[in-house]
């Protein structure tokens, strides 16, 4: 009898304390997740610990800032080893950036949740973010060569591609779509015109997302909350698993849990879960 894949799930929760008062964790409870990334979790680990229950092992990076970003990952497998520490000693990173390698069965499997700047153009915010990508682009190279079986997922608040924001047209002059952040992601995954970007091009990390729904619009993982972006389906999809080619190769099945309805959202994000057959 086959084993059961490794279900890996992420979301931004928009802080986690509110996202349980409505209803994160009837979703929880629905999917049979074995790994979950957690981002802008803004809430300490005894927080994140009595909210989930006694069944996960917690690693959590809070930030700088009390009530700021901060990220976890919660499994049902303990914890090997964990790191939060990304780029240079002088720039803080605290509540991005969080590794950890899980023992599942005779296999080590690096997960990173991760949480990019959402930046403005033309101001610090946006220096401090591409002062984090670059961060991001010079760790996954050493990531990959610590372990070809690896995952970086999270909150990126980077558009790749067209295909990734509804109105791109408007966008390419803000953050999340600018040309030099999507050019992030060339180096990372491959640019848009070549035919061998989803097949680890780049530094040869694989967009699972995109892989498994195909040249589409979307599918998006953020949508406002003001107006009718959520109805119109107006959104953003800027929330990725980016697996190691080795990883990659092993995914069974993809999906964006997208609520019914707008009033059955607990985040403006919504969660991607990936099964791996390692």
């Amino acid at each position: 009898m086959p084993s059961k894949p490794l279900r890996i799930a992420t979301v931004n929760v928009n802080g986690i304390r509110a996202a349980f008062r409505k209803g994160m964790g009837s979703w929880l409870d629905s999917r049979d997740v074995d790994i979950l990334a957690l981002q802008e979790v803004r809430a300490s680990s005894e927080d994140l610990q009595g909210l989930l229950g006694d069944g996960w092992d917690i690693v959590h990076d809070p930030a700088t800032a009390k009530g700021r970003a901060g990220v976890a990952i919660a499994s049902r497998h303990r914890a090997h080893i964990h790191r939060v520490e990304l780029g240079a000693t002088d720039f803080d990173s605290a509540g991005r950036w969080l590794e950890a390698d899980y023992e599942i069965g005779s296999k080590i499997i690096t997960v990173v949740s991760a949480y990019v700047h959402s930046g403005e153009a033309g101001t610090e915010k946006q220096d401090a973010k591409y002062t984090f990508l670059d961060a991001m682009e010079a760790r996954l190279p050493e990531l990959q060569k610590h372990n070809p079986l690896a995952v970086v997922m999270g909150d990126l608040n980077v558009g790749h591609r067209k295909l990734d924001i509804r109105n791109w047209k408007g966008n390419v002059k803000k953050a999340g779509f600018l040309p030099e952040e999507r050019a992030y992601f060339d180096r990372i995954l491959g640019a848009e015109d070549d035919p061998h970007y989803n097949d680890g091009a780049g530094l040869g990390w694989v967009d699972v997302g995109r892989k498994a729904a195909g040249e589409v619009d979307g599918p998006y993982t953020w949508w406002s909350w003001r107006g009718q972006a959520f109805d119109n389906d107006t959104g953003w999809r800027i929330d990725y698993q980016l697996a190691s080619p080795a990883l990659a190769a092993t995914v069974k099945h993809y999906a964006v849990d997208r609520a019914s309805a707008y009033d059955e959202r607990w985040s403006d994000h919504t969660p991607v879960v990936v099964d791996y057959a390692i």
